[in-house]
Parts: structure tokens; C-alpha cells; sequence
């Protein structure tokens, strides 16, 4: 298989580190959606990262699909969320906020590098609303669970997602997050702290406007 992106982005690295911990092995193409637009769009028209290229060809363009595929090729048994249940819907709950925290601060970071001067405030105002918001609910909720990751004793997708935006957003947004977020420090921390992290990991690099 061959994983397209570079490691900066938070949803490639999620993937990735899901790869790692699941022991599936990859080819990584540190592609930019900038730098590299022809290339990735011989396996995804939409020209994004994370691709996951299958060994048939097929290419997978969404992350949340990517772990998907992942999960269902290593079994229910070794998967890092549960196959049903309130449980599952709880995990995908926390996936799905940490990665709309993302987009919020992708799209932050393209108004200010790529718009500089001619930044459109009100949209500046709204992701930046955005993300407090929802710094502050993973907040609260990280900080009622008492077990090393959110769903018990094992790390889950939960876990990989938000270290991955917690890590982006700090490089991208300083000012956005800081010690105010106690418990989602200490997550970050915990998760940042094990070889798969420390492993695929690459200083935010951020995009050109040229």
C-alpha cells in the first residue's frame, strides 16, 4: 500500500500511526497538495491527502475511510474501536469533533498564509470560535475519563485523532491552544510520548501562496 501525504497534516498522520500500531506496512509519498497536485491527482481528482493506495490500485481519499478499511483487514478482534454499540458511536463522536477541529484549523491556517493582508475577519472570527469551542468540550470530556485513553487501558482512533490535532493546532494556532487545557495536554503528552508518535511525526510545514 502507499500512503500519500506528508506527515505535518493531521490526517495523514493518523492514518499513519494507525498503520503502524495495526503492523501494516506502507510506502510513504510525502506529497503536498501544492507542491505535488499532479501527482496525487493520478489517484485522487480531488488533488487531498491522506491517498491510501490498496495493492489492487483502488485508492481510499477519506481518513475516516482509510481506518475503516484498516480495521475490517485486521479484524474485530485487534481493531482500535468497537465493531458496535453506544461504544462505537461514542469513539466516532470524539473522532469526528477532533477532525473538525482540524478542517477549522486548515482552513485558519490557508486564510492566513494564503490571504495575508486580505484575510476575511469574520471567517478568521468564526473558525477561531470554532475551535475553542471545541477545544473546550474535548476538555471537559478527556478530563472526566480517568483510564490512560478515552475509551480504557488501550489506545483507540479517539486518542490517535486528537493527539494528531492537538499537535497541529499548537504548531499552527500557539495562541489557541495552551495550559487552559489541562487534560488535553496530558493526552497529547501520553500519545506524543509512544514510538508510533515519535516515529511519524514532521514539523508543520506551512503552505505556500506563490
Amino acid at each position: 500500500m502507499i500512503l500519500i501525504g506528508q506527515f505535518d497534516s493531521p490526517f495523514v498522520r493518523r492514518v499513519a500511526i494507525a498503520m503502524r500500531l495495526y503492523g501494516v506496512e506502507f510506502e510513504h509519498k510525502p506529497w503536498s497538495t501544492f507542491g505535488d497536485a499532479d501527482e496525487i491527482a493520478a489517484y485522487n481528482p480531488l488533488r487531498r491527502v491522506p491517498t491510501l493506495v490498496l495493492d489492487s490500485g483502488d485508492a481510499l481519499i477519506e481518513s475516516a475511510m482509510m481506518l475503516d478499511y484498516l480495521d475490517d483487514r485486521v479484524g474485530a478482534e485487534k481493531a482500535m474501536i468497537a465493531r458496535n454499540g453506544e461504544a462505537r458511536w461514542r469513539h466516532l463522536r470524539i473522532c469526528a469533533l477532533a477532525m473538525g477541529l482540524g478542517d477549522k484549523g486548515v482552513s485558519l491556517l490557508y486564510e492566513r498564509v494564503l490571504r495575508k493582508e486580505k484575510q476575511l475577519h469574520l471567517w478568521v472570527a468564526r473558525c477561531n470560535a470554532q475551535i475553542a469551542g471545541v477545544l473546550e468540550v474535548l476538555e471537559k470530556e478527556r478530563a472526566a475519563v480517568k483510564t490512560p485513553y478515552w475509551s480504557g487501558d488501550k489506545i483507540g482512533h479517539a486518542d490517535i485523532a486528537v493527539a494528531c490535532v492537538l499537535r497541529f493546532t499548537g504548531e499552527a494556532h500557539p495562541a489557541l491552544f495552551g495550559d487552559r487545557y489541562p487534560a488535553l495536554q496530558a493526552h497529547s503528552k501520553r500519545c506524543e510520548a509512544l514510538p508510533p508518535f515519535q516515529e511519524i511525526v514532521q514539523p508543520l510545514a506551512p503552505p505556500s501562496g506563490d
